[in-house]
C-alpha cells in the first residue's frame, strides 16, 4: 500500500479539501469531518487499496488498520491543510472479507442501537469524552513510563538517577500529568467552540505544583466567603475541565456584544479576567466537590462492596457501552492514572472492566460451538479474534447484542472475571487497550494474575451462555442461511 496515494484517493472521494474540516487519526481508523456529505463517494472509498471498510456515524470514518492509519493520516493532513488531531478507536475493524461483513451488520446495529438512545445526556458524555480523549496517546505513553520507571528504580534501587537518559524519560512521565490541567481546559474550550489557549489559561489555575513567581502559589491569600486560605490546584483535572467550559461559553456571549474593533483585544482580556476571578471563587469548589465524590464512590465499590462490586461493574460495563454512557467513564480514569491522585496513578477500575470483552469472548465461543447456523458461526468465528486482542464491538454489536439474550449470560461471565481482578487488586497504570494487550499496562508482577482472570471471564461468559444464552431460534431468525 502507498500511503501517499491512499491519501490522495481518499481526499478524492471524500470531495476534496474544501469538504473538509477536520482529519483526526485514532488507532485503526481516520476520522473525517465532512462539511457535505452529499458529495462522498462512500462506494469509490471502500474501493481504495488499503481501506478496510468505511463507516458514517457523526464522522466519516475510513478503516485502515492498525500503524497504516498513521502513515496514511500524515499525508492526508498535508493535502488538506487542516492539522491532525488525534482520538481513539471505538473497536471497529475488519481483516478480511468475511470480518467486513460482521462489521457492516455490527455498523448497522450500532447504528440503530445508538439512535434508540441519542439523548442529551449521551450527547453531553460524548462532548466530556471529545475532551479526554484525544489526551490519551500521551497518558498512555506517560502511564508506561512511570510505569517502568517504577520497576527500574524498585530493582536498582534507584541507581540511575543521576543518569540523564534516565531522568529524560522519567520527566516526560511526571511532565505530562503535572501539567495535565492545561491540557484539559484547552480541549475543553475546544470542545465547546472556544479558543483553547484561553482555556488553557484557566487550567493553570489548576496545576497542583507550586510554580515559582506564581502569585497563587507564594502568598497566604484569603478567599472571599469563607475567610479560608486559598489552596493550589484545587479541583484538578475536573476544575479544569470546568473552566474550558466556562470560558468558551463567556468567550462566545462577550463576543455577541463586543464591538468588532475592540474584539481582538478585549474579548480575550475579559474572558480570562472575568472567567479566572469566577472560577476560582465558585468553579474550583465545585470541582474539589466533585472530584472527591468520585473517589468516595470509587472507593465504596472497590473497598466497601470488594468482589461483589467487581462482579456488579465488570457485568454492567456492557450494557453502559451499549448506550453510550460508558463515555462517562472517561476522565474518571483519567484521574485514576494521574500518579498525583490517592490512587497515586494505579487505575483499579480499568482491570475490572477490561473483563467484560473476556465475558463476550466466551459467549461467542459458546454460540459458536452449539449453533447448527453454519453462516452464524462463521460471522461469530471472524468476530472472536479481534475480540481476544480487545476490539470487541463487532462480536457485540453483530452478535450478542442482537441476540439479547447471549448478550446478557456474556456480561453475567464477565462478572466472574470482575471477581477475581478485584480479589487479586489488579491495577493498571496506562489505558488505552484491552484483551490480550491489556497484559501490556498492567502493574509489573501482575501479568499472570490477569490472565487468570481473563480466562475466568472466558470461562464464565462461555459457561453461562452455554446453558442459558443459546436460542437457534433466534439465530435462524436474525441470520437466515
Amino acid at each position: 500500500m502507498d500511503a501517499k496515494n491512499t491519501a490522495k484517493e481518499i481526499l478524492k472521494n471524500v470531495g476534496g479539501k474544501e469538504n473538509v474540516n477536520a482529519n483526526v487519526a485514532c488507532m485503526t481508523r481516520l476520522r473525517l469531518g465532512i462539511k457535505d456529505n452529499d458529495k462522498v463517494n462512500v462506494d469509490a472509498l471502500k474501493r481504495i487499496d488499503g481501506v478496510l471498510a468505511v463507516v458514517q456515524a457523526d464522522t466519516l470514518q475510513v478503516v485502515l488498520g492498525p500503524g497504516k492509519v498513521n502513515k496514511v493520516a500524515e499525508p492526508f493532513a498535508e493535502l488538506t491543510g487542516v492539522a491532525l488531531g488525534s482520538d481513539s478507536d471505538d473497536g471497529d475493524v475488519s481483516s478480511d472479507s468475511q470480518l467486513d461483513q460482521v462489521k457492516d451488520i455490527a455498523k448497522e446495529n450500532k447504528k440503530e442501537n445508538k439512535a434508540k438512545h441519542d439523548k442529551p445526556l449521551q450527547r453531553g458524555l460524548q462532548h466530556i469524552a471529545n475532551v479526554f480523549i484525544p489526551l490519551l496517546p500521551g497518558i498512555i505513553a506517560a502511564g508506561l513510563i512511570n510505569g517502568l520507571a517504577n520497576v527500574i528504580d524498585y530493582q536498582t534501587g534507584q541507581a540511575f538517577v543521576t543518569d540523564w537518559w534516565y531522568m529524560t524519560i522519567k520527566t516526560i512521565g511526571w511532565g505530562l500529568f503535572t501539567f495535565l490541567p492545561i491540557f484539559v481546559g484547552m480541549n475543553a474550550a475546544r470542545e465547546f467552540k472556544g479558543s483553547a489557549i484561553l482555556g488553557g489559561i484557566g487550567g493553570t489555575l489548576c496545576l497542583g505544583v507550586t510554580i515559582t513567581g506564581s502569585p497563587l502559589s507564594t502568598q497566604a491569600i484569603s478567599m472571599p466567603f469563607t475567610h479560608a486560605p486559598y489552596t493550589v490546584g484545587v479541583g484538578g483535572l475536573i476544575t479544569a475541565l470546568l473552566m474550558g467550559i466556562f470560558f468558551a461559553f463567556l468567550e462566545k456571549n462577550l463576543r455577541k456584544i463586543m464591538p468588532s474593533v475592540l474584539d481582538t483585544f478585549f474579548t480575550p482580556l475579559l474572558t480570562v479576567i472575568i472567567g479566572s476571578l469566577l472560577a476560582v471563587v465558585f468553579l474550583q469548589p465545585v470541582g474539589a466537590w466533585l472530584t472527591t465524590a468520585i473517589y468516595l464512590v470509587m472507593d465504596f465499590i472497590y473497598t466497601k462492596l470488594s468482589v461483589f462490586g467487581g462482579f456488579l461493574l465488570s457485568s454492567t460495563f456492557l450494557a453502559l457501552v451499549s448506550v453510550g454512557l460508558h463515555q462517562a467513564l472517561t476522565p474518571i480514569h483519567v484521574l485514576l492514572n494521574d500518579p498525583t491522585g490517592p490512587t497515586k496513578g494505579i487505575n483499579y477500575l480499568l482491570p475490572i472492566l477490561m473483563m467484560a470483552g473476556g465475558g463476550q469472548v466466551g459467549a461467542g465461543f459458546a454460540l459458536y460451538f452449539k449453533s447448527k447456523n453454519k453462516r452464524f458461526k462463521k460471522m461469530v468465528m471472524s468476530s472472536i479474534p479481534v475480540a481476544i486482542l480487545g476490539v470487541g464491538e463487532p462480536l457485540m454489536y453483530a452478535v450478542t447484542l442482537p441476540l439479547g439474550r447471549a448478550f446478557i449470560t456474556a456480561s453475567i461471565g464477565a462478572g466472574f472475571g470482575g471477581i477475581v481482578a478485584s480479589l487479586f487488586h489488579l491495577g493498571a497504570v496506562s489505558q488505552g487497550v484491552s484483551g490480550l494487550f491489556g497484559l501490556l499496562i498492567m502493574q509489573p508482577g501482575q501479568q499472570w494474575v490477569y490472565l487468570l482472570a481473563l480466562l475466568v471471564a472466558y470461562a464464565g461468559g462461555f459457561i453461562v451462555t452455554w446453558f442459558f444464552g443459546v436460542d437457534e431460534d433466534r439465530i435462524n431468525e436474525i441470520y437466515p442461511e
